[in-house]
């Protein structure tokens, strides 16, 4: 098939779809693509907050992930040792970040925290500095936890770079695992669902952009969208582990998706679902937005 510049083909089930900048084309039929989830998690490996709009700032989303929990050596805990993690249920309020667990009194942070007791953290293999935010949270962290640990925070100004295997030199990121950004579409997940025993909620993934609109995977083969303004480039596809497995409700463990997903979606020995994004410029995000591919 000979292709007009900017213009894409693309096989789907439903047959050839076409992409422009308009959106993207079924039999002459144009299919609109949009932003229908938008996700923060302020406190890595905690409960995610569903928003209507965000703010997209040098890190990514506005307060995403922005709070960690570490032990005492200064390394991240998350649900894959401390499935409890699911159970840790933040809220954005005003000048505070208020937490909240089964069994444990309100717990209130700042939402800028005093930078006078600093620290050294570890993410994966990635040293960055960070503000202790002091003996009440990490009493609280820890006895909800059952082990020694505390909170710490990611000030404005510490720069923590992506990937640079994958990102530009300047994408910063907060203490997410490596991007700023997971995307994943809702036909995706509806192809998933069509094989599991029992459907799953789109919080498994722990996406921070949920899209609708087009084919499963679809955004396996996106390079750049442009959602509500904002440039993201898709960098890397997202390989899953055991946190998937985890329940976000209740924090117990199972064996799915990943049994499912390692059947056809494994590459190199990994298994893949969503799409990692860096984003290429600042603005505001909203529930709605369309979704161009570029």
């Amino acid at each position: 098939m000979i292709m007009s510049p900017g213009w894409l083909a693309i096989w789907g089930r439903s047959g050839i779809m076409l992409c422009s900048r308009a959106g993207w084309i079924l039999f002459g039929v144009t299919v609109t693509i949009r932003l229908t989830g938008l996700n923060i998690y302020p406190i890595k490996s905690a409960r995610g907050i569903p928003l209507n709009q965000s703010v997209v700032d040098d890190f990514g989303l506005l307060y995403d992930r922005r709070w960690m929990v570490v032990d005492e050596s200064g390394l991240f805990l998350s649900q894959r040792s401390h499935p409890r993690l699911a159970l840790v249920v933040p809220t954005i309020g005003q000048g505070a970040l208020e937490v909240n667990a089964p069994g444990m009194p309100p717990l209130k942070v700042p939402l800028q925290p005093s930078d006078a007791v600093a620290t050294q953290v570890r993410v994966w293999d990635d040293v960055c500095p960070a503000t202790w935010t002091g003996e009440h949270a990490a009493e609280w962290f820890s006895r909800f936890l059952g082990s020694r640990c505390s909170l710490v925070h990611m000030a404005d100004q510490v720069v923590r770079p992506a990937d640079p295997a994958y990102a530009p030199a300047t994408t910063r990121v907060s203490f997410a695992d490596a991007f700023p950004f997971l995307i994943i579409s809702e036909e995706s997940l509806a192809d998933l669902n069509a094989r599991l025993p029992n459907p799953l909620p789109m919080n498994r993934f722990r996406p921070n952009l949920v899209v609708a609109g087009g084919e499963p995977y679809s955004e396996d083969s996106w390079n750049h969208v442009e959602i509500g303004g904002l440039r993201l480039r898709l960098v890397k596809p997202c390989d899953r582990c055991m946190v998937t497995t985890t329940d976000q409700a209740t924090g117990t463990r199972g064996t799915e998706p990943l049994r499912t997903l390692a059947a056809y979606r494994k590459v190199n020995g990994q298994v893949m679902f969503g799409q990692n994004a860096v984003h290429e410029s600042s603005g505001q995000l909203r529930i709605g937005d369309p979704v161009v591919i570029r």
